[in-house]
């Protein structure tokens, strides 16, 4: 698998991708209440899947997820 950068990151991007290529992530998951992205389902899911299922705006949240990693 190609890493993931920061930048392409999308509403297409799949859990499982992110939080292998940014572990440093998994805070801003469970700020939303994202507690279970271990669990197989988590981890099968788009970050639009993940949002639409935790009542979370996917644009919104990626612009936070994108700050908050090029901040680290």
């Amino acid at each position: 698998m190609e890493m993931l950068k920061i930048m392409d990151l999308s509403r297409e991007s799949m859990i499982s991708d992110i939080l292998e290529d940014f572990p440093e992530a998994m805070p801003k998951f469970q700020e939303l209440g994202m507690h279970c992205l271990g669990c197989a389902l988590a981890t099968a899911e788009s970050l639009e899947q993940a949002c639409a299922a935790h009542g979370v705006d996917p644009d919104e949240f990626l612009v936070e997820l994108k700050a908050y990693l090029m901040a680290l």
